[in-house]
């Protein structure tokens, strides 16, 4: 296990079960840990006025159900918490924040009217499928917006049989949100809210799904790994599966509550934010209020950019990394800064940037907005 620092995320290299591998990431950036749950429990005041003892009321409320659901999870975070030294409902947090978060956030946007603000989105993902790029590679990659400050981790973990994954994580989460594994199946992610969203809905909540995609060696499994059972909260997320040099093939999921839409590329891209393509089609009502109007241009703009990139020719890793820091919008652009016309809690930037080749193992990080931070490389 090794932790690098700089203008590099964390890099740590885990193995074992689940335990060992939640306590091999709390005991490695336990410092990083307490950062997180200091940042989250204000940022959970101050965004959407949940105090502490209301955020540990909720967890302690939910983490039943989530061991119901995933002994070896529920594991891994009992791990994390033991080798970081903290409070297991205090890290038991961190990793249903999104549930905590969104079904607060789509309860704001539903009475925005009556004067309560809602907040902003995050994240811009995409795909360039094989026939579309340069090398024949399939590509995945996104921009994470995210709340300034907060600390990332990468990971390099080896399961039990054999599978490698290598992942983004937040310091404090189990598992990984974002990454790739080494049977070829990668995963970005954005978050999304609707009417229908409610924390207090049972079921495998986000970051239980998305390192169950992670560990998945097929794109099935992966895709089952979002829709089965219950979501309390909106999300969305972009899976891939690349086979031989030439072949592979990406799906984007809108997963509500009570129901999933899948879309797929048009000419070899596929683009994703914080909205839903089409509610209307799955008898939805999206609260999306001023502060989360970025979304339709972020998306709209990758969309621009890749089908003109598309237009002169094959796409290159350079365009996708030209594409990631274009500022058109800025602050609220596809390369994020936080925006001075909201105020401080409500904040969002580019928190880490990342381009996967799921046909070379590789992925390439930048610790913040890649306008300012460089690419590294890491390999599964």
């Amino acid at each position: 296990m090794r932790a690098v620092s700089g203008d590099s995320l964390p890099f740590l290299r885990l193995s074992g079960g689940p335990r060992e591998i939640g306590e091999g990431h709390g005991r490695a950036v336990a410092g990083l840990v307490a950062h997180n749950l200091d940042l989250y429990f204000r940022r959970f005041a101050g965004e959407v006025s949940l105090t502490r003892d209301e955020v540990l009321r909720r967890t302690e409320r939910c983490w039943p159900a989530l061991r119901a659901h995933s002994a070896a999870f529920t594991e891994m975070v009992e791990g994390l918490a033991r080798g970081a030294g903290q409070p297991l409902m205090e890290v038991a947090a961190l990793n249903l924040r999104y549930e905590l978060f969104y079904g607060e956030f789509s309860r704001l946007g539903k009475i925005e009217l009556g004067g309560m603000p809602a907040p902003a989105g995050e994240c811009t993902v995409f795909a360039v499928t094989p026939e579309a790029s340069d090398d024949g590679h399939l590509w995945v990659g996104e921009n994470w917006d995210w709340i300034p400050g907060v600390a990332g981790v990468l990971q390099h973990v080896t399961q039990p049989d054999g599978l490698r994954v290598l992942c983004f994580t937040e310091a404090g989460i189990a598992g990984g949100k974002i990454g790739q594994n080494s049977a070829g199946i990668g995963l970005a992610v954005s978050g999304m809210i609707s009417g229908d969203d409610d924390w207090t809905r049972s079921g495998p909540p986000f970051h239980l799904r998305t390192w169950e995609a992670l560990c998945s060696t097929t794109l099935d499994a992966a895709v089952g790994a979002v829709t089965q059972g219950v979501r309390a909260c909106s999300a969305n997320f972009l899976l891939a599966s690349a086979g031989q040099r030439g072949e592979g093939v990406a799906v984007d999921l809108e997963a509500a509550p009570r129901c999933v839409r899948a879309l797929g590329p048009i000419n070899g891209t596929l683009v994703h934010a914080n909205h839903f393509r089409d509610p209307d089609r799955l008898g939805l009502w999206q609260p999306i209020t001023e502060e989360w109007r970025s979304t339709f241009h972020r998306c709209a703009r990758m969309e621009q950019l890749l089908a003109a990139a598309a237009a002169r020719g094959p796409i290159s890793p350079g365009t996708l990394r030209a594409v990631l820091c274009d500022h058109e919008g800025h602050p609220e652009s596809i390369c994020r800064h936080p925006n001075p016309a909201l105020p401080e809690a409500e904040r969002y930037q580019t928190v880490v940037s990342i381009l996967m080749d799921l046909h070379a193992g590789r992925m390439q990080v930048a610790a913040g907005p890649p306008c300012t931070f460089s690419y590294h490389t890491y390999c599964v």
